[in-house]
């Protein structure tokens, strides 16, 4: 059964990532995506869109999937249906992401064991934002 990491273990994801992959970003400021990402950029990450339906989000040039992404990548995170997080960590395996996070309501058990196995962090059916700002609250990394 899956489990997703302790507070310390978030804590540590979260202090010691600087790029955040976010796929399935909408241009929409009225999603959950854009403000998710709004919000991580506020705390000084670096956002890469991967969305092949934008072109930029956030002033940021959009990917049409993270395969396009140069530079590494420390967390991905999902902002796609359950039943597409399986491609998403393949693609987040090949490029040799730290971490695969999957918002709210998003789960692939499966591929969460994947992911895992190839030495990726998962976190499932969290949301970033919220718990970046419980953990963390106003600190910036």
């Amino acid at each position: 059964m899956f489990q997703n990491p302790s507070d310390e273990q978030l804590v540590e994801l979260l202090k010691n990532s600087k790029r955040i992959a976010v796929v399935g970003l909408s241009n929409d400021p009225a999603k959950a995506s854009y403000k998710v990402a709004a919000y991580e950029q506020s705390q000084g990450y670096e956002i890469v869109p991967v969305n092949p339906t934008v072109n930029s989000v956030l002033g940021r040039k959009s990917h049409p999937s993270l395969l396009e992404v140069e530079g590494p990548i420390d967390i991905v995170n999902v902002f796609r249906r359950s039943h597409e997080v399986a491609g998403v960590v393949d693609q987040a395996i090949q490029i040799g992401a730290k971490a695969v996070w999957t918002q709210l309501e998003i789960v692939d058990e499966a591929a969460a064991k994947k992911a895992q196995e190839a030495g990726l962090i998962v976190v499932m059916d969290m949301c970033l934002k919220v718990e970046h700002f419980r953990l963390l609250g106003k600190e910036k990394i």
